[in-house]
């Protein structure tokens, strides 16, 4: 306990804790539990509390401290019906959960996807919290998401299902008997995610200012033209560049230029990583979708690879490349494997069959608990998650900053400050992975636990 109270008054905590938070505020509407068969693995949830509980074992917290940083502050599920456009009523599951405020508003983004699930969200939520605590940007961690398969929604039924969102979420203020709004510009700011986008986001921004007036700074990921941050569409992937380039270097490996890649998912996340990596040099020489794979060993050329897709061309009829199956792209030998798509893609079932140096981890929770012990036996570095892709909400806390001075930065200007970011940020992560010999992931969380550990204890539970 010595141990634990000393490090806890490195991260600037007082040694007198108070009692854990009470019990979590009961979710509301049915629960999208008939989604999916029973769970025989390990849960969304239960996988990202044992890489945190890893790191609290490291820091020899207290039992009751560990509780307060694991449990939700709210958990909010709502029914949404639809008039779809055949007539038919429809009705989808939405979800948000809002972890921890202790160092800023909430902030998660909504994904709409038909396997969304509270646990899932409630995982995603947790990671948000992290992953701002380790960037050091003032901000906590929500996630918002709506079980439905865009695919199957025309636009204007998807539009429809956006608002509706927003205005239930305002209106369960009063179930959850909370004092405030659940969305708004200091208290929780939605962002794009799986499925959604700057569409959705300017969707969001229309319908909550008719409640609240004029309030960009309500949502981040909104067009350009619309108060939106340049560079925030690519931001994710620039971000998980630039945590690649510092590894390559801290490591002594050299620059990306001639490194091999491998990316797992073309979306905005994979694809820009992609683009990037090829301006500066780097091979990429196999990327999937959840459709198909291609793979050329010389290295895809990713502006033609991007136009393809962008012309609604399938990925696997490019020509530039062979087509493989997709499951067997995360096996592809290369020097840097970038998970880019859902998560639980490395798992007990293939860590051992990966053929890479590094796994940068840009999507949410792509390695598994088993999974990552397996890596570490192996010799595998990760990039973890919560460091790795943290470049999209770094640019989202830009873009709010600019929503809330009426200034808009240049392009050039949020790439430097971004750059700066994930430098700073991969530093603190580095020098505790060295000075404590502890894995990266162990390292990232650490770091974040120090620092929403610092601002809860301090700011007080009254």
């Amino acid at each position: 306990m010595a141990l634990a109270l000393k490090k806890l008054a490195s991260a600037g905590v007082a040694h007198q804790l108070l009692p854990a938070a009470g019990a979590l505020l009961p979710g509301l509407g049915a629960a999208a539990s008939q989604l999916q068969a029973r769970r025989t693995k390990m849960s969304h949830s239960e996988a990202t509390n044992t890489f945190i509980l890893e790191a609290l074992e490291h820091l020899e917290y207290p039992k009751r401290l560990r509780k307060l940083l694991l449990t939700p502050e709210r958990e909010v599920a709502v029914e949404l019906a639809l008039l779809r456009d055949n007539g038919e009523v429809a009705t989808f599951n939405a979800y948000r959960v809002q972890h921890d405020n202790s160092r800023g508003p909430y902030k998660g983004g909504l994904r709409f996807h038909p396997q969304v699930d509270l646990d899932d969200v409630r995982s995603l939520a947790s990671l948000m919290t992290w992953k701002t605590a380790v960037m050091d940007i003032p901000f906590g961690g929500a996630k918002g998401g709506v079980t439905v398969d865009p695919n199957e929604l025309s636009e204007r039924e998807l539009e429809i299902l956006t608002r509706k969102l927003v205005q239930l979420e305002i209106l369960t203020r009063k179930l959850v008997q909370a004092l405030r709004p659940i969305l708004g510009t200091y208290e929780d700011i939605p962002a794009p995610d799986m499925n959604t986008g700057a569409r959705e986001m300017a969707w969001i921004f229309d319908e909550y200012t008719k409640f609240a007036g004029f309030s960009p700074g309500i949502v981040t990921g909104k067009p350009v033209w619309l108060h939106g941050s340049l560079g925030r569409e690519a931001a994710t992937g620039r971000g998980t560049v630039f945590a690649i380039r510092e590894l390559l270097a801290a490591q002594g490996l050299g620059e990306i230029k001639n490194k091999s890649f491998v990316i797992q998912g073309f979306g905005n996340v994979g694809s820009w990583a992609a683009q990037i990596l090829h301006e500066m040099g780097g091979r990429v020489v196999a990327v999937s979708d959840a459709f198909g794979a291609v793979a050329n060993e010389h290295g895809l050329q990713i502006p033609d690879l991007r136009a393809h897709v962008a012309d609604r061309h399938s990925l696997a009829s490019f020509a530039g490349g062979v087509v493989i199956p997709k499951e067997s792209v995360l096996t592809v030998p290369c020097d840097v494997l970038i998970p880019a798509a859902i998560g639980g893609v490395i798992d007990e079932d293939n860590a051992r069959d990966l053929q890479c140096k590094i796994v940068a981890e840009a999507a949410n929770g792509p390695t598994t608990p088993e999974g990552d012990a397996i890596l570490r036996e192996r010799g595998i570095t990760v990039l973890p998650d919560i460091f790795t892709n943290g470049g999209g909400v770094t640019v989202s806390f830009f873009e709010w900053v600019q929503n809330l001075q009426n200034f808009k930065w240049s392009e050039d200007e949020v790439n430097a400050k971004l750059d700066r970011v994930m430098r700073e940020a991969f530093e603190a992560i580095w020098e505790l992975h060295t000075e404590d010999k502890i894995p990266l992931r162990t390292a990232a969380f650490v770091k974040a636990l120090q620092r929403v550990t610092r601002a809860r204890v301090h700011r007080g539970f009254d």
